[in-house]
């Protein structure tokens, strides 16, 4: 069952830590994405030498802890052993079974929990200060929407903190322009308030043919920047609401670079030979040029 964030919620994750000391309204956008459960005595609830970037909080009952097979310590709700995560390091070091009758627990995604505490103690942003685009989008859903894509699973979470920390919200009015084709990338955008539209202009239609709307969560000019070209398309805001940005630079340093695995010739000779394949990416009249 997902927390809400009600008063008494608020007041249960306050008796752990890190949530001890988080500014309410980042902890009660946080609550929403915490998941309370139950196991009876026996559950496995994480192995030993597990990485799945997941943290839990004891709440009632008892859990051993063990290392191969064996009990190495006992964790009892409203114990200080409990106001802390348990075996929170990765990979874990122990498993954790439950051993009472029925324990209760605290479950929210890490990656989540560690970019959350970042900004609360950062103080650069709240996470209330994204106001919903309509009644039910919550506040922070671009957040967890930009999370959950696959590309974001393959960054490294201490990147992941970093850009949002140097991501920059810029409101706007409906007709504002973000992005214009033809134009050299320099940005890239999360919407986080609103609705934009993409256009793009062609010979036969100046005015722009209309190609896509952008939602909260939604990101865009990622490919200027990726392939060092100019905007292909337009970005305009079809209603009043705002976008958070990261520099090209940052873009490339946080984001880019994590996908990226460079080879030099010998490798890429002995990689051929294993059955690889080239791939020719530059575009047709570069191709025709320098073939």
């Amino acid at each position: 069952m997902e927390l809400s964030g009600t008063p008494s919620e608020l007041a249960l994750l306050r008796s752990f830590a890190p949530f001890d000391g988080m500014k309410p309204e980042n902890l009660a956008a946080l609550a929403r994405k915490i998941v309370r459960r139950q196991a009876p005595a026996g559950r496995l609830l994480f192995a030993e030498g597990d990485t799945e970037k997941q943290t839990y909080y004891l709440l009632s009952g008892t859990v051993d802890l063990l290392r191969e097979g064996e009990v190495v310590g006992t964790v009892r709700s409203g114990t200080p052993k409990a106001k802390v995560p348990l075996a929170h390091t990765l990979p874990r070091p122990y498993s954790a079974v439950a051993t009472s009758n029925q324990i209760e627990y605290l479950q929210v995604d890490g990656d989540f929990l560690d970019i959350a505490v970042t900004w609360d103690q950062t103080g650069s942003y709240h996470v209330a200060e994204l106001k919903p685009a309509q009644e039910n989008v919550a506040s922070d859903d671009w957040m967890t929407a930009l999370l959950e894509t696959k590309a974001f699973h393959k960054v490294p979470p201490a990147n992941i903190q970093a850009v949002f920390m140097r991501l920059q919200r810029r409101d706007h009015r409906a007709g504002d322009v973000i992005i214009k084709q033809g134009e050299q990338g320099d940005y890239f955008y999360i919407v986080v308030k609103g609705l934009c539209v993409v256009t793009r202009e062609t010979p036969i239609n100046k005015n722009g043919v209309k190609l896509a709307e952008l939602r909260v969560g939604d990101t865009f000019g990622e490919e200027a920047l990726v392939s060092d070209a100019r905007r292909n398309a337009t970005v305009t805001m079809a209603t009043d609401g705002a976008v958070m940005r990261l520099g090209k630079d940052d873009f490339r340093e946080l984001l880019k670079e994590p996908f990226l695995q460079w080879i030099d010739w010998p490798q890429a000779v002995r990689a051929v030979a294993a059955g690889a394949q080239w791939l020719d990416v530059r575009p047709p009249s570069e191709f025709e040029q320098y073939r």
